[in-house]
């Protein structure tokens, strides 16, 4: 593990290292958040939608840098965001990876941000591939100095980040699922729950079992997915939760008393998850 970088009292170190174009292989370790969930003491959030300045040309929702039109010409078209939090590759700390094709600055107002969550960014880096500008922060509690595994922070972390992110690139809220209720644009497509929900359970070992979702994104989504597993004394090792544009995508190492998953447990698994992310929502004021 590298020397931190950056404290919670000065984050200047990490600043001025994210003008270095530099990706540093990450260690690969189990062990996260075993059973826990919901710790009182995390701050809760309070996302504002802000409606900022933005140019009057038109949005279209897809990756793609460019697009043709029928008279000849180009028209600007908005990347998919991508946020990813990854509880596996660093021993040490909680990796979260943000990327908006090439349109991402520093993100010194995020940093800050996680840094009002009571979180220290002990390392920062920015590398560039074919799919645009990757910031990369290594992220550890401040109270603890160690990684992040509470589900209620780690979605915290999530929401902060793609709030700041639609502030300050309000074309990405017609991207994210998060558009609808924060976002200057909401999304032009809507994702049918059922068709966008896959769940699939694979052996990883005779120790662990790795289960793999992909539904529609919404918010409170990781505490939910947590909540679930844990509710039928299924342990949550580790994991990785991405955020892709309207889609949610979540990888967990998960066991049953120190052992990998057995077909009828992994299908009761299967259904709980399935039934929690398609049942219609009801308006408590409808009863």
């Amino acid at each position: 593990m590298a020397v931190p970088m950056a404290s919670c009292g000065s984050i200047s170190g990490v600043y001025a290292n994210l003008n270095a174009i530099e990706k540093i292989p990450i260690s690969s370790s189990p062990g996260l958040f075993r059973s826990s969930f919901g710790l009182d003491h995390v701050q809760k959030i309070c996302l504002v939608p802000k409606r900022l300045a933005f140019s009057e040309s038109t949005i279209i929702p897809k990756a793609s840098s460019t697009a043709a039109v029928e008279d000849g010409s180009s028209q600007e078209t908005v990347p998919t965001p991508k946020v990813i939090i990854d509880l596996d590759s660093d021993p040490e700390s909680t990796v979260v990876e943000v990327t908006f094709g090439d349109r991402l600055g520093a993100l010194l107002d995020t940093m800050s941000a996680l840094k009002n969550l009571g979180l220290n960014v002990v390392k920062a880096n920015v590398y560039l591939d074919s799919s645009g500008k990757h910031n990369k922060l290594c992220i550890t509690n401040a109270s603890t100095g160690r990684k992040v595994e509470d589900p209620e922070l780690l979605e915290a972390i999530r929401l902060t980040i793609i709030s700041n992110l639609m502030e300050f690139h309000p074309e990405s809220s017609s991207q994210l699922a998060m558009g609808e209720a924060f976002g200057a644009y909401q999304p032009a497509q809507k994702l049918d729950v059922d068709i966008a929900t896959h769940i699939h359970i694979y052996d990883d070992g005779p120790d662990q079992s790795l289960l793999c979702v992909e539904a529609a994104d919404r918010p409170g989504l990781i505490v939910d997915l947590v909540k679930i597993i844990t509710e039928i004394n299924i342990d949550v090792i580790s994991g990785e939760f991405d955020t892709e544009g309207l889609l949610a995508k979540a990888k967990f190492h998960v066991n049953y008393k120190n052992k990998a998953l057995i077909k009828p447990l992994q299908q009761v698994l299967a259904n709980s998850l399935r039934y929690y992310l398609r049942r219609p929502t009801t308006e408590e004021s409808s009863f």
